[in-house]
């Protein structure tokens, strides 16, 4: 196994909760904090005011210890989420980005933050947020926008789509997740020596099952921990291609063609189970919406970690223009 466990950087470990320091993610200028109610306590977010009747965006951030800025103290950095919420803002549309339940400002929301979270859970606090929105800015609807695993969380939302907008998918997976992970582990050579372990844990929680890891590799045993593994199964239950065609309301689907985690198969499904979606394939975008300036892993991996690094100078404009055209603007 060669050192750092290079397939850890492509994603899948991200999934995992994996306990944090509950430290606020920074404010942006512009910006005031905003809390709904939350199963145990308060979840927190950030407001940009794009002005009074501008519909409003709430970005929902991908897996794993990823605060409401999309920075993850297992490497992302940059606040790629922030600078959509500044994006959309010059474009006339305001946003609401959040901490997950037990996560940073949200610590408090849940009493374990492995334990106590669920696709389903983070739909339920969508909820709740888009109540809090509705009574904070007025708007007679929310947009939701899901970055990654969140895009799988807004789908999920719209179970119970009332006071939904529509929604915008941004480099989120059309496949199961348990297909997505078995790719990201087969992906890299460098997992040849805990492959084995790692496809049969897949296939054991896919089940409903739950894994003994006491002969895995270390790595292994804390990705797939006790805690987490009714995470897991429970995310591995849902399908999105199932949950995008019972949803009839607007939609949008981004991908990025040079995105590792995420790839344009999963984009395709998406398409394909709602043909009347509109679409952006944005070439040589990775998964944290910025330009890998070469090819090769190590320019896409770079994209995650550099702090200065902006998202797609485009991208921005273009979802807010979906959302006001949707939106009678």
């Amino acid at each position: 196994m060669s050192k750092g466990f290079p397939w850890l950087k492509a994603g899948v470990a991200a999934v995992a909760m994996l306990a944090v320091a509950p430290a606020l993610a920074q404010q942006a200028p512009g910006e005031s904090e905003i809390t709904a109610p939350g199963p145990k306590g308060a979840l927190a977010g950030s407001l940009i005011d794009a002005g009074q009747g501008a519909p409003v965006v709430l970005i929902i951030p991908g897996s794993g210890p990823t605060d409401r800025n999309g920075d993850n103290p297992m490497g992302a950095s940059g606040g790629v989420l922030r600078q959509l919420a500044q994006g959309l803002a010059a474009e006339g549309v305001s946003s609401v980005r959040i901490d997950k339940r037990g996560l940073f400002g949200s610590a408090e929301a849940v009493e374990n933050a492995n334990r106590d979270s669920s696709i389903a859970g983070y739909a339920a606090d969508a909820d709740s947020w888009i109540v809090t929105i509705r009574e904070k800015t007025g708007a007679p609807c929310v947009w939701i926008l899901g970055h990654s695993e969140g895009g799988l969380v807004a789908l999920k939302a719209t179970e119970n789509p009332g006071a939904i907008c529509g929604v915008i998918l941004v480099e989120t997976a059309g496949r199961k997740m348990g297909d997505v992970v078995r790719q990201q582990f087969r992906d890299n050579p460098a997992n040849a020596p805990v492959l084995d372990d790692a496809l049969s844990a897949v296939d054991s929680l896919e089940a409903g099952e739950t894994v003994d890891t006491s002969t895995f590799h270390p790595a292994l045993r804390t990705l797939f921990n006790a805690d987490i593994q009714p995470y897991w199964i429970d995310v591995f239950s849902h399908d999105p291609v199932a949950l995008a065609k019972s949803y009839s309301g607007p939609m949008m689907i981004v991908q990025g063609t040079s995105d590792i985690q995420v790839t344009e198969a999963d984009f395709e499904l998406l398409r394909e189970a709602r043909p009347d979606a509109e679409t952006l394939l944005v070439p040589d975008m990775t998964h944290v919406l910025r330009i890998a300036e070469e090819p090769g892993m190590a320019a896409n991996l770079a994209t995650y970690t550099d702090p200065d690094m902006p998202i797609v100078p485009g991208l921005a404009p273009a979802i807010a223009g979906f959302v006001k055209a949707n939106s009678g603007q």
